[in-house]
């Protein structure tokens, strides 16, 4: 059985993931308009990704016991600066996840729920691969610079193929 306070903690992570999937699922929009059509499937993959990673949560929260809450979302940019800015988003955001994560690790070690505290190791191991990933993409956009014309159209092209390594399934 799940404690109340970690079921809480928990309902909260699911509130985050659905938030992330529908800011990639924003983002993807966003590129998909601008004419980024690698961008925008590598962004669709991202979104559907953080709701697996919702659902995953909704479907252990209540399998230990506890109720699951599917939240209400607030809507998600629409626009973006720039390509570079969308990525410098993305990076930031999957770190603000990184952290919370990190604390619902610390919490189940103070609640003693040593189940919990296994079963989110799949998301510290995520989520290392998410910020690498993301850090990456950044870091191939700054090598870009102000190349808007070729080094977008070939960032756009090479970034379907760029994902982070599933961490394993338990």
């Amino acid at each position: 059985m799940i404690s109340q306070k970690i079921e809480e903690k928990l309902n909260v992570q699911i509130g985050r993931e659905a938030a992330s999937s529908q800011l990639y699922l924003s983002m993807a929009s966003w590129a998909e308009v601008e004419g980024f059509e690698g961008v925008a499937e590598f962004l669709y993959r991202q979104s559907d990704e953080e709701r697996d990673h919702m659902l995953k949560l909704i479907k252990f929260v209540n399998e230990r016991g506890g109720k699951a809450i599917v939240p209400a979302l607030e809507k998600p940019p629409a626009k973006f600066v720039s390509m570079r800015s969308v990525f410098e988003d993305l990076l930031a955001h999957e770190r603000e996840i990184t952290n919370a994560i990190n604390e619902l690790v610390f919490i189940t070690l103070e609640e003693k729920d040593y189940t919990t505290h296994r079963f989110l190791q799949w998301y510290v191991e995520e989520q290392l691969e998410e910020e690498a990933l993301a850090q990456t993409i950044l870091d191939k956009l700054k090598l870009i610079g102000d190349d808007k014309g070729g080094g977008l159209y070939l960032f756009d092209r090479d970034i379907t193929s760029m994902s982070a390594s599933p961490a394993s399934e338990e």
